[in-house]
């Protein structure tokens, strides 16, 4: 056994995301923004996963950085389609019974081989949907941060299930209450969130099963997340600052610090520029046929990675963007479609030939900031939105299921940057709604409130801006310690033992055989 002492040695964060798409990307950022301020960074991606990202970026995509490294684990499920995400109450369930036995194994590994190099695991920051993160910290005795990648609104949505079960209002007596009228009623005692319906809250609630996996498995998580040493939103706090304030009574300490993006574009980091994690090919030609279009004449039509529709909605779009007379960027995804795979109609191909690109993968965010696209029509994931906000992009909102409701009532009402589109999709739906974004009084009103949004969000993440401040004391207060390490080594465990002084979390090593 040897003794071995770190005089402001780097700090070792594992991150830890939800298994999918928009988790993975916004938790790699946070991975990147901690790997700038100094942390040694382990990113921790599930079996199937790592191998999708391997396929679609090459072979050599996951090496990583001496400091910047990338492991996987098993998930335990069944195998599937490589090219489709995997069923989400299947994610929720491995979430819940098949991943704290490997990721505990994965950092006794880590911590088996800490090194004058390489130091054990200081701390973790894991996916607010990904509990296990937080029982592993404890018995690792570490601080965690539970990273939600959704709105705030949606996690105070979210916080409700367990009152609207206690209330009788969930699980609903049959499905004709989503059809009655029911969800209109106006939830009134939310704090933070005013003239709020129930279709407006996250939809997981809408099941007439005790049981349902989805709803109980985001009424656990939540409930988890108090027992977390900090919360963080991809987030900034002009955009939501009611709900903050509220959910900052409710939660041991919350921190925004979004957009992220807005965050790495103020630091210059050559060596991360070639760490992305996509599921799909990103088909970048796109970008050249936007440079061939005029300044906002483009509608940017993207579902995200999960929402489905079926062959019916496809078409209905399909012709809308065609009749609107405007060019349009659409991505279709390979595993989109709901059952047989769908034909866009012959009139769509020649109508459209001229002024549309379809694509099954696209880097949004270079899209969203291309000056050609005026208008955005999403499936109202966070992700989505808080991009969109970023490039000063108004958007068309057809929400699909879970926060993607709670964001689509927030960016049309509240924040007056959306028009929605509703579950029933017509032809005619769709090309109004896309004239008026793109070429109608009230789609002005819009793209000016999106750019205040985007001078907003934009401040928040210079120097002094709040996110900035705020990831700053994330580290500080929660992640980080400028003391001393002490460690002593063995062939056997060791452990970090977390202590709380004067608001700030002192993370000592010391050595624990057993």
């Amino acid at each position: 056994m040897t003794s071995k002492t770190f005089a402001d040695h780097k700090p070792y964060a594992i991150c830890f995301p939800s298994p999918a798409q928009s988790h993975i990307k916004s938790m790699l950022k946070l991975a990147k923004l901690l790997y700038c301020k100094g942390f040694h960074v382990t990113f921790v991606n599930t079996e199937f996963n790592h191998r999708r990202f391997l396929k679609s970026r090459g072979s050599d995509s996951l090496k990583g950085l001496p400091d910047f490294r990338f492991e996987s684990i098993p998930d335990g499920l069944p195998p599937s389609d490589e090219n489709a995400t995997q069923d989400l109450p299947r994610l929720c369930e491995a979430a819940r019974n098949n991943l704290l036995a490997p990721f505990n194994d994965l950092l006794d590994k880590l911590n088996g081989t800490a090194s004058p190099d390489v130091p054990p695991v200081t701390c973790i920051v894991s996916d607010g949907f990904m509990p296990v993160a937080i029982t592993a910290a404890e018995m690792l005795g570490i601080p965690i941060a539970v990273f939600f990648t959704i709105s705030a609104c949606s996690l105070m949505g979210l916080k409700q299930y367990k009152v609207l079960r206690e209330k009788g209002l969930t699980p609903l007596k049959d499905d004709s209450f989503l059809t009655n009228g029911y969800l209109d009623r106006v939830v009134d005692w939310i704090p933070g969130m005013k003239d709020i319906r129930l279709r407006d809250l996250p939809s997981f609630f809408r099941t007439t099963d005790p049981n349902d996996c989805l709803f109980n498995f985001c009424m656990e998580s939540v409930e988890r997340a108090l027992s977390a040493s900090a919360i963080i939103f991809h987030t900034f706090d002009a955009l939501e600052q009611e709900v903050l304030t509220s959910l900052n009574s409710m939660f041991p300490r919350v921190y925004t610090i979004g957009a992220l993006q807005l965050l790495l574009n103020e630091i210059q980091q050559d060596d991360l520029y070639s760490i992305h994690c996509n599921l799909w090919k990103e088909e970048v030609e796109c970008l050249q046929w936007l440079d061939s279009q005029r300044p906002n004449s483009v509608i940017y039509v993207n579902f995200g990675s999960i929402a489905v529709a079926t062959k019916e909605q496809l078409i209905e779009f399909g012709m809308g963007l065609s009749k609107s007379g405007h060019p349009f960027l659409w991505i279709i995804r390979p595993d989109m479609i709901a059952g047989d795979c769908a034909i866009l109609p012959p009139e769509f191909t020649e109508e459209t030939k001229e002024r549309g690109f379809i694509s099954s993968w696209c880097p949004q965010e270079e899209v969203l900031n291309h000056p050609s696209v005026g208008g955005f029509l999403t499936h109202c994931g966070w992700g989505s939105i808080i991009e969109s906000i970023s490039s000063g992009v108004p958007m068309l909102c057809w929400p699909s299921f879970g926060d993607q409701q709670t964001n689509c009532r927030y960016t049309c009402t509240e924040w007056g940057i959306g028009m929605e589109i509703d579950s029933i999709v017509t032809r005619e739906k769709v090309e109004t709604k896309v004239r008026e974004l793109l070429d109608g009084e009230e789609g002005k009103k819009m793209k000016q409130k999106a750019m205040e949004w985007k001078r907003l969000a934009l401040e928040a993440t210079r120097p002094s801006g709040s996110s900035t401040m705020n990831l700053d004391k994330l580290v500080q207060e929660v992640l980080f310690c400028h003391e001393t390490i002490h460690v002593t080594y063995s062939k056997k465990k060791m452990r970090l033992k977390t202590s709380y002084c004067g608001g700030c979390i002192y993370s000592q090593l010391i050595s624990h055989v057993f």
